[in-house]
């Protein structure tokens, strides 16, 4: 099976052209380092052509008020150019609980990559995440100082990437779903928690400070960011900080 993996380079791009090859498919990995840009549309065509399946893990290099424009402009021409190349089915990663957090810029720009792929015309399957346990360094600094970190109580599944390079590539050679296949970590944690935990393990000896207002992760209400009901991954945090 040949597999377009639009934004091949990336975190979890990368993984899955390497999973997909692995196991005898041809997944050719494309990305603006390779010449695809996926908001202007040059490379695009090219890109799918001949594919069987596209799997788009581009992102919007902001998570503010312009995220929603490169998802509009990136799915219409990733789209455009799969209907032409005859493309059977159409694979995007999103987020669980995305269509819960309004509050969230990027979180609704990604409710809006969901709905034109279901508004589009090539078969299709979104696979949903829960948070990536790599992304914890950067949630870390975002409220920061030499002493304190600021954290809300806000539940959290950490998510290994490999175990969603997995999920995506498995759902890729799969039937399109036309539906949605969640996945996410085997444990939830309070994210204060979480911090607490990952700056023990690696020897930092800020304090943790719980803080409802801090942070992107403020804007969530409850727990719509987990889903035990999800296929769970192996992955234990621990075992991944170790």
């Amino acid at each position: 099976m040949r597999i377009a993996v639009i934004g091949g380079t990336g975190l979890i791009g990368s993984q899955v052209v390497e999973k997909l090859n692995a196991a005898g498919h041809e997944a050719v990995p494309h990305s603006l380092s390779t010449g695809v840009d996926v908001v202007g549309g040059q490379g695009v065509d090219g890109a799918v052509q001949g594919a069987d399946v596209v799997v788009n893990l581009t992102n919007s290099p902001t998570f503010d008020d312009a995220s929603p424009a490169f998802f509009q402009a990136s799915m219409n021409n990733l789209l455009a150019a799969a209907r032409k190349s005859g493309v059977g089915h159409f694979v995007i990663l999103s987020i669980v609980g995305v269509d819960k957090v309004p509050e969230l810029d990027y979180y609704r720009a990604k409710v809006l990559q969901e709905e034109l792929l279901r508004g589009g015309p090539v078969p299709y399957s979104i696979v949903r995440a829960t948070q990536f346990m790599e992304f914890m360094g950067a949630v870390l600094t975002w409220t920061a100082d030499e002493e304190n970190v600021r954290l809300p109580a806000t539940p959290i599944q950490p998510i290994a990437s490999k175990d969603v390079a997995a999920a995506v590539a498995e759902v890729a050679v799969g039937a399109p779903l036309n539906g949605i296949h969640s996945i996410g970590g085997p444990e939830v944690f309070a994210l204060d928690e979480l911090g607490r935990l990952t700056l023990s393990r690696k020897g930092d000896t800020r304090s943790v400070v719980t803080d409802p207002t801090a942070g992107m992760f403020a804007a969530v209400q409850g727990d719509v960011l987990t889903d035990m009901d999800a296929h769970l991954a192996p992955t234990r945090y621990t075992d991944w900080l170790s």
